[in-house]
């Protein structure tokens, strides 16, 4: 049963970072650069959707509907407002990777000062009896974190292989250059990789609101093991930063068998290594 419990929280801890590494990656490969602030981005999508719900009294399902695009908005300001401005002054990848450190520091901060560092809560789903799967206890809840993730990422896949914005989003991943000069808007397709990843990281932020605590500084987590599972799959491939995603989650829960469970985050650092 041990074993069985380590596996099922590694899948589970997998189904989210995996939608943080997607949204990454999908950014990633759009835009040519590290976008680090994009954890912070998942934190404002949490706070966005805690706000609207437990703030402004909205029902839940309303408030996740407009946190989403909300979120995928946020993301699009920080690449029009900073990035793109950077990029109009001929700035390195390495000054927008400096940059998007400086952003994320500066977001979180932000909801630092507005939100307090008290830790807050969702409170929409009550705590309800684990279901026994191959001996291992597992919540409602966390079934939900897995069907979620397991449709979106399907849905994403089929929209980036099949749908002619995906395949316009491919060959500026390909080579923006040469896309450009086939006629393809390059800043236009790199704007919507902002918006959908960003979208992706509202989609992960109410999943990690309902299973955690919201802080200001949760991001910070979130995108170093999503960094990691698409660097081990592979940062061009979206299928390729899921299953990366999926060994993370899988590699820092099923560890703890045989180390202290405080090396659960060197465990995601070595294997980034």
């Amino acid at each position: 049963m041990l074993y069985s419990q380590f596996i099922a929280n590694g899948i589970i801890t997998g189904a989210y970072i995996s939608l943080v590494a997607a949204g990454f990656s999908l950014i990633y490969t759009t835009n040519r650069f590290a976008h680090f602030a994009h954890g912070a981005v998942v934190t404002a999508g949490a706070y966005f959707l805690y706000s609207l719900f437990a703030l402004a009294g909205l029902n839940f399902y309303v408030a996740c509907a407009l946190a989403v695009p909300l979120t995928g908005l946020f993301g699009v300001f920080l690449y029009l407002v900073v990035y793109k401005h950077l990029r109009n002054k001929g700035a390195s990848s390495a000054i927008l990777l400096i940059s998007s450190l400086a952003l994320m520091i500066l977001i979180e901060n932000i909801l630092l000062a507005i939100f307090g560092p008290g830790v807050r809560t969702l409170a929409f789903v009550e705590v309800q009896k684990g279901i026994s799967i191959f001996d291992a206890v597992i919540t409602p809840l966390q079934l939900m974190i897995v069907g979620t993730s397991a449709v979106l990422l399907l849905l994403l896949w089929f929209f980036i292989r099949c749908t002619k914005l995906g395949k316009l989003m491919r060959a500026v991943s390909d080579n923006p250059e040469l896309a450009s000069i086939s006629g393809i808007n390059t800043g236009r397709i790199q704007t919507l990789g902002f918006f959908i990843g960003s979208c992706i990281a509202g989609v992960a932020s109410i999943l990690v609101g309902l299973e955690q605590n919201l802080t200001p500084f949760m991001g910070t987590n979130l995108i170093i093991k999503g960094f990691a599972g698409a660097v081990i799959g592979g940062i061009h491939s979206l299928p390729g930063a899921v299953f990366g995603s999926f060994f993370v989650g899988m590699a820092e829960n099923v560890g703890i068998i045989w180390l202290p469970s405080g090396y659960k985050e060197a465990i995601v650092y070595g294997l980034l290594l």
